[in-house]
């Protein structure tokens, strides 16, 4: 070994999302509240479960919350409290994750795919009007990445064709449009408490919020098999429940969740702005929203040269999505075809998803931005220029 590689200084390793570092954080709580269910033997809809409910339901500023076994079942169960099924569409997002339109399948809907607005990668709603038909019976917009859809357009067309709006905030725990929480904007909203969301659980996990008394009960028997008291089933239900020690981790987690929404914040904050001036398009953020930053995607025309610059660096990134829902082999059936989503196909050819989360430190957001700023000038020559996607943000001012 030389001695220029020895008097080198150890690069930061930037792991794309560290659980174990936040666990360490509050190992204490956690443990006692698995403690007490275990010792309690409260394992099915226990005690817990229905304090998760009203504490999330309070936190997203909405009446009823009910726990589900995933994000993926809190949106089928959500379209199927609203009566959503056989013969119906319902309009979402070509940018998004499988699961929201898997949702939609399950609940024998089908999906319309709408392209997305260049700026936020959320559902474009000139795009909407345009997919609206007779057979459609919800919008389900996703607010991607933690930023929540232009809500305020989506819900004028709804109330114009009378459509149910059904909030994909799979990512979007505690972000804001124009001051109100993502779960009371619309008819009803589905989280996942995946572990790497920004509220995780240990494993599998949702909830749907919702104002509406009636949907909430009938989200609780389609959850636990159809019925309202046991051994009475009122129609075919599903074993879809939110696991008590699930909730008992959550309860303890959400007391910190704006804490670590603001740290996402102070991340996105310092990536802006060590990657100021350069040809990286960074995420945007609408003045009306408060955005969440579940993940921090930037954009760049070399985007698998440059991840591969940055894993040999020890910096994990990722891509959200890599290939779109109207590319994907389980929906061929649905008739799209290449081009026929122009944004969402360039999309997934130049985002990058950057490490972000609470506990990431500025050292470690700054070795990955440089890390970004050398490779940008060393390739600035060859760099092409586009025109179909915006350079620079528009930041809340």
């Amino acid at each position: 070994m030389s001695v220029q590689m020895l008097m080198q200084p150890k690069q930061p390793q930037v792991p794309f999302v560290d659980l174990a570092a936040q666990y360490r954080t509050i190992a204490a709580e956690i443990n006692d509240a698995t403690s007490r269910v275990i010792q309690e033997a409260d394992f099915i809809l226990g005690r817990e479960v229905t304090l998760f409910e009203e504490e999330f339901a309070a936190f997203c500023e909405a009446k009823y919350a009910v726990g589900v076994d995933s994000g993926t079942s809190a949106l089928e169960l959500a379209l199927r409290a609203y009566a959503i099924g056989p013969g119906d569409e319902v309009i979402t997002a070509a940018n998004t994750f499988i699961a929201t339109a898997l949702a939609i399948s399950h609940a024998g809907a089908q999906p319309v795919l709408v392209d997305v607005d260049p700026l936020t990668a959320t559902i474009d709603v000139a795009g909407i009007a345009k997919a609206i038909t007779r057979r459609t019976k919800a919008i389900l917009p996703v607010h991607l990445y933690g930023h929540p859809a232009h809500m305020g357009p989506i819900r004028q067309l709804a109330e114009k064709f009378g459509l149910v709006v059904i909030e994909d905030a799979c990512q979007a725990h505690g972000a804001r449009y124009k001051g109100k929480r993502t779960g009371s904007l619309g008819d009803a909203a589905a989280f996942s408490f995946y572990p790497g969301k920004n509220l995780g659980a240990y494993g599998d996990g949702g909830i749907v919020v919702t104002n509406d008394r009636e949907v909430a009960k009938r989200l609780e028997m389609l959850r636990n098999y159809g019925q309202k008291e046991k051994y009475h089933h009122l129609f075919r239900g599903y074993n879809r429940r939110l696991d008590t020690l699930q909730a008992a981790i959550l309860r303890v987690k959400l007391k910190y969740l704006e804490k670590w929404n603001a740290a996402r914040r102070s991340n996105a904050k310092l990536y802006q702005d060590f990657l100021q001036g350069t040809d990286v398009v960074a995420p945007a953020e609408t003045r009306d929203v408060e955005s969440v930053w579940h993940l921090y995607v930037i954009r760049s025309e070399r985007r698998d040269m440059l991840r591969e610059r940055l894993v040999s660096k020890g910096i994990s990134a990722s891509i959200h999505y890599p290939v779109p829902i109207h590319r994907q082999p389980a929906y061929n059936d649905l008739g799209y075809k290449p081009g026929d989503f122009p944004v969402t196909e360039e999309l997934a050819s130049r985002i990058l998803s950057l490490p972000m989360y609470a506990e990431l430190t500025s050292e470690q957001v700054e070795f990955a931005a440089v890390t970004i700023r050398e490779f940008m000038s060393e390739n600035a020559n060859g760099q092409a220029k586009s025109k179909d996607l915006p350079k620079r943000p528009r930041f809340a001012q």
